[in-house]
């Protein structure tokens, strides 16, 4: 069984800093793009910032150059640094990854960690 489970949300005031972790475990063989969403209320849920095996990453316009994503692959961990941090920010966050278990050498599958509330407060 493979999960995901994410720490490190919280309440913060508008201009401060949270760090997201988020760990994968179980019968893991190899872990491809890893990334965060979120979704506000009302919102559908999107993609924040993802990060490829070998590093490559990707961010949302709305959080270039406030957020990073980086990843240790030695301990199937995600991380999101937020910097900055704006009240239009606050949301559910979630961790995503595409995972392929040892029952199933090379099938991808998607995982979903359980979400972990930021708020950001003015």
């Amino acid at each position: 069984q493979v999960q995901l489970v994410e720490s490190g949300g919280g309440v913060v005031q508008a201009g401060g800093s949270l760090r997201l972790s988020c760990a994968a475990s179980g019968s893991i063989f190899s872990i491809d793009a890893m990334g965060w969403y979120r979704q506000a209320p009302g919102k559908q849920r999107e993609l924040v910032a993802a990060i490829t095996s070998s590093g490559s990453t990707n961010y949302a316009d709305s959080v270039k150059g406030r957020f990073t994503i980086s990843r240790d692959n030695a301990k199937n961990t995600v991380s999101l640094q937020m910097n900055s941090l704006k009240p239009e920010d606050t949301a559910v966050y979630y961790c995503n990854a595409f995972i392929a278990s040892m029952d199933h050498l090379y099938v991808y599958y998607d995982y979903w960690g359980q979400g972990t509330q930021v708020t950001v407060s003015s």
